[in-house]
């Protein structure tokens, strides 16, 4: 495969979805090879097919993407999250609710396991959570949206058996999830460089964004923390992946950290029109 057409194919991926490959060009070669055989393209032909047909971006984004998750993860963090932060909302009502952003829900395991939690606090009464599950990939959002898992898959490897028990439905070789569930549970596909993305979410109160800055490149991570910032309301939270952090990029965030884990506050020291970005 010719090298300048997979330069031309990293910087097309970067500019669409921020994933950066430039340094690992082997890597994109290998999420791609079989695809363009079925196509009988070259890898530079390849750039050209993209521009034609929009739509290969579905097909090329679910090559490329890692779609591993599992129910519970992290459970450090989750645990801050039920025992910390959802009590400071426990006065919300379907008329003025808690709304929460999953952004990069992959087959929804992370949406999912917040609605749990929420559930499981009592806190709330009916309606009055809402959680946004986003991703980029159509295909791993079809799958979410059904809210079934096979049973001996990972996605388990760390529910608690109670939970389990509670909260899903035996359908065959596979888990369903309950409707109480799902119904809290809003999906649709969004790219986190969409700059449309403040009018398209509104404003939001938590926003889960774990283990995806990882893929991208300085300048990247600052476009999308900063779109983060504008749709979360003061005061509200972000929760990052164990390996991702932002301090000391004068984002506007303030660090809060607990004995096991780590995330962030929106204060009002720094609004978001100073952040230079």
């Amino acid at each position: 495969m010719d090298t300048f057409g997979l330069i031309q194919l990293a910087e097309l991926i970067y500019e669409y979805c921020g994933i950066d490959f430039f340094k690992n060009l082997s890597s994109l070669e290998g999420k791609i090879s079989e695809r363009l055989k079925e196509l009988g393209l070259s890898c530079w032909e390849y750039g050209g097919y993209l521009r034609v047909e929009p739509k290969e971006w579905d097909t090329l984004v679910d090559l490329i993407t890692v779609n591993e998750t599992y129910f519970f993860r992290e459970e450090s963090l989750l645990e801050e999250f039920r025992r910390v932060i959802l009590p400071q909302y426990k006065d919300r009502t379907p008329d003025n609710p808690l709304r929460i952003w999953s952004s990069a829900c992959s087959t929804g395991e992370e949406p999912y396991t917040l609605a749990i939690l929420c559930e499981e606090t009592g806190l709330f009464e009916a309606g009055a959570v809402e959680i946004i599950a986003s991703d980029i990939d159509r295909k791993v959002l079809e799958k979410a949206r059904k809210g079934l898992y096979n049973k001996k898959s990972f996605s388990f490897r760390t529910m608690p058996k109670e939970y389990l028990d509670k909260h899903f439905i035996s359908f065959g070789d596979e888990y369903k999830v309950k409707d109480s569930i799902r119904s809290m549970v809003d999906f649709s596909c969004l790219n986190l460089l969409d700059k449309s993305i403040p009018e398209k979410i509104t404003e939001v109160d938590i926003i889960f964004c774990r283990n995806v800055l990882i893929y991208f490149d300085t300048k990247a991570i600052k476009e999308v923390i900063n779109s983060l910032y504008k749709v979360l309301r003061v005061g509200g939270y972000l929760l990052l992946g164990h390996a991702e952090t932002i301090t000391g990029m004068n984002t506007g965030f303030e660090t809060i950290y607990a004995p096991s884990t780590f995330y962030y506050r929106k204060g009002e020291k720094y609004p978001c029109s100073s952040m230079g970005y």
